[in-house]
């Protein structure tokens, strides 16, 4: 069971009847996903897969905003801002276009994460607003849902590299740029990748897919190809980048290989995450390099890029006996690692 948040500290202390609410974009939080006074009879909207297996592991309800519209009205909603300010403005428009009008809706953040910043953004959609409560370093506001007129499509945009068209969206890491580490990343694997077709016919896998722009790049040069997040809004944007390419390939939602069962790849190919919001996490990371020989051919190669002051290489070598570094700038290294054949 996870931790108990500041944010689900302050919502834990209010009077209000949370048992059938919706919560959207929460943290992991044992209060939350316990029941006592907290989620309840409540369910859950969020483009995070671990969230959404970790409530529909308990027998709560839980759904992306990429399934199927909401059906249920309920009585109340709580959003957790996020720290991109966009992505927080995506989802006010979201519940506004796909919930009745006078919902009742909080909104709930940390004060470093920006969550101040919605009286402004309420101010311009023409919601009104009062502050509930304080505490923990964290704010509570208060307002009701209403028919704002603006389509939250309007947050997907598109812009070019490397001769492709990518799809991006406010919750997708990167937005609206290729990262210098995807980069330099795409520099080493045209050395080292052959090209698809007949000399390719293995799968290759994408791990941590972002917008799609490592997966759309290998699918042009012709090799089957599996792209993975755990963030549907990747996934989402992944799809749409591989569509307006015309290019194939499979985009699916998952934790690190928590959907891949027993399937194997020529090549796994990453630039993984290690932050979750404001904090570091090397958890998933460490699991795409600790795990990865059970998903790779033998003789199949992890090739992935990171932050050069990541402590990957003991992870490689633990899992791996070995690995080379194929390009560092001092600011990213580009790693590959073999499975021995046996």
């Amino acid at each position: 069971m996870p931790a108990e948040t500041p944010v689900c500290q302050l919502l834990e202390r209010q009077d209000a009847d949370y048992r059938a609410w919706l919560w959207v974009a929460p943290p992991r939080d044992a209060w939350l996903e316990g029941g006592e006074g907290g989620a309840g009879e409540g369910s859950v909207l969020s483009a995070d897969h671990a969230v959404l297996q970790a409530w529909r592991a308990r027998g709560l309800a839980a759904n992306s905003p990429f399934d199927a519209p909401v059906s249920a009205e309920p009585p109340g909603v709580v959003l957790f801002w996020p720290k991109a300010h966009a992505l927080g403005e995506w989802w006010l428009l979201w519940l506004c276009a796909n919930l009745p009008a006078g919902t009742r809706l909080q909104l709930v953040g940390e004060n470093q994460g920006g969550i101040k910043r919605v009286l402004r953004v309420l101010a311009a959609l023409g919601l009104g607003c009062r502050k509930r409560d304080s505490a923990r370093r964290c704010s509570l506001f208060e307002t009701r849902l209403d028919r704002v007129g603006i389509d939250p499509d309007v947050a997907w945009s598109s812009f070019a590299v490397e001769g492709l068209t990518l799809v991006s969206h406010p919750g997708v890491f990167g937005h609206g740029k290729l990262d210098d580490g995807t980069r330099l990343l795409l520099e080493q694997l045209q050395d080292v990748l052959p090209e698809g077709g007949a000399k390719g016919e293995g799968e290759l896998l994408d791990m941590g897919c972002g917008d799609g722009v490592l997966a759309a790049w290998l699918a042009r040069r012709g090799h089957r190809v599996t792209a993975v997040d755990v963030n549907g809004f990747a996934v989402e944007a992944t799809r749409r980048t591989l569509a307006a390419n015309d290019l194939q390939g499979e985009a699916l939602a998952g934790d690190v290989y928590s959907t891949l069962g027993e399937r194997r790849f020529e090549v796994i190919v990453s630039n993984p995450p290690f932050h979750q919001e404001r904090s570091i996490d090397y958890g998933p990371a460490g699991r795409l390099i600790r795990e990865a020989p059970e998903h790779l051919v033998p003789g199949g190669q992890l090739i992935l890029v990171a932050n050069a002051f990541l402590p990957y290489p003991d992870l490689l070598q633990s899992a791996f006996g070995g690995f080379e570094i194929l390009a560092d700038d001092r600011r990213f290294r580009v790693y590959r690692a073999v499975k021995a054949r046996r």
